[in-house]
């Protein structure tokens, strides 16, 4: 542990959720959430990401021709552990039949446990996004299928999917979330069949079950390689959606059965379903 940690303030109440859609795909150590307010905490330096949301926030204010209210204060703090202290506010969640918890948590016996240490936002399971698809695969992968996780990020849907008797591969960009999966795939006593640093672009297998829990912008340019990752009759699970993105991922995925949407807060999640020819 590092002597100290970096804090940064991110205060909005006109443009809260496209910056808060920005800082989850950062990928920092903590993030908090309160009234108009971001929080991120990391022992590594946050002036960059400070720089990259003013950035982005002043191109916002061009575009949408509306007055900037961001407010940001970076602060180097002494570190006190933390993580430790964060992780005190972290519970164990049931969703359904699959129960999540940190490690110091006792199992919970009649269901699936996946052992999940907090760390990236969307991967605690605590996150509407993947809880949402926490749910959905307990309801459309079946034993054996082919899975693929675009954006693992934790691992925590593979785990799941391997729970659930799935042939698991996943990819991330990020070389730290695939670390990330690898490892907690090693806690939990799963194995994935292939995992990679990158994307799904050239991808020539197709699936029975895709999940991609990312952010709208990611999705929309992945939007024809997700398609044709598809086998005929499978599922496709998008999640990490803003729920103003909601008509245009119906209109780019229109040609897929859209079978269940499922909103939560801001954020909404869908299960599509590759038509058979």
């Amino acid at each position: 542990m590092k002597d100290k940690f970096y804090e940064l303030s991110i205060k909005t109440s006109e443009f809260y959720d496209e910056i808060l859609e920005l800082v989850f795909s950062f990928g920092t150590t903590c993030l908090e959430e309160l009234d108009n307010e971001i929080i991120l905490r990391d022992e590594d330096d946050l002036s960059q990401i400070e720089w990259g949301v003013n950035e982005y926030a002043k191109r916002l204010c061009t575009a949408l021709k509306k007055p900037n209210d961001i407010r940001t204060k970076l602060s180097i703090k002494e570190n006190k552990d933390w993580i430790n202290e964060y992780k005190k506010a972290v519970k164990p969640i049931l969703l359904d039949k699959i129960y999540i918890r940190p490690s110091w948590e006792n199992e919970l016996k009649g269901v699936t446990n996946i052992i999940i240490d907090p760390a990236l936002a969307f991967g605690s399971g605590h996150h509407e996004s993947t809880g949402s698809c926490l749910l959905f695969l307990q309801k459309y992968a079946k034993n054996a299928d082919e899975a693929l996780d675009v954006g693992c990020g934790s691992g925590i849907l593979s785990i799941a999917l391997a729970k659930l008797g799935c042939d698991v591969e996943a990819c991330d960009t990020d070389e730290q979330a695939i670390e990330s999966s690898k490892s907690n795939a090693m806690l939990n006593g799963v194995n994935f069949s292939k995992i990679w640093v990158g994307s799904i672009a050239n991808l020539d297998k197709k699936y029975d079950i895709v999940v991609a829990n990312i952010i709208a912008d990611v999705i929309f340019m992945l939007a024809n390689d997700l398609k044709r990752a598809l086998k005929d009759g499978a599922y496709l699970i998008l999640s990490g959606i803003l729920t103003k993105y909601e008509e245009r991922i119906k209109e780019t995925f229109k040609q897929l059965d859209l079978i269940e949407k499922k909103e939560l807060g801001d954020w909404v999640s869908f299960v599509f379903k590759n038509k058979r020819k």
